[in-house]
C-alpha cells in the first residue's frame, strides 16, 4: 500500500510542470467516499479530482498511469486557462 505523499510524489514526478508553473498540488485521502482526492490550486483557484483506490494503485504500481494522466492534464489545462 502506498500513501498520500508518495501518491503525490508520482504526479509530480510524471507531472513536472506542475511545479514550474506555480500550481500546488495536493492529495488526500477521503475515507467516506473511499478515493483520492487531487486539488491543484495555483493563485486563488484550486480544482480538483478523485481516483479510485484501483487507478491510483495501478499508477503507484507502474502498470497504467492513463486515467490519473487524463484527470491531471484536464487540472492543469484548465487551472491555465483560468
Amino acid at each position: 500500500m502506498y500513501n498520500k505523499n508518495e501518491l503525490c510524489k508520482k504526479i509530480i514526478e510524471l507531472y513536472p510542470d506542475i511545479g514550474e508553473c506555480g500550481i500546488d498540488v495536493n492529495v488526500d485521502y477521503d475515507e467516506e467516499q473511499q478515493t483520492w482526492v487531487v486539488d491543484l490550486k495555483k493563485d486563488h483557484h484550486a480544482l480538483k479530482t478523485f481516483l479510485e483506490d484501483g487507478d491510483a494503485e495501478s499508477c503507484m504500481e507502474g502498470k497504467q498511469c492513463v486515467s490519473l494522466g487524463i484527470e491531471i492534464a484536464q487540472l492543469r489545462d484548465n487551472i491555465k486557462l483560468l
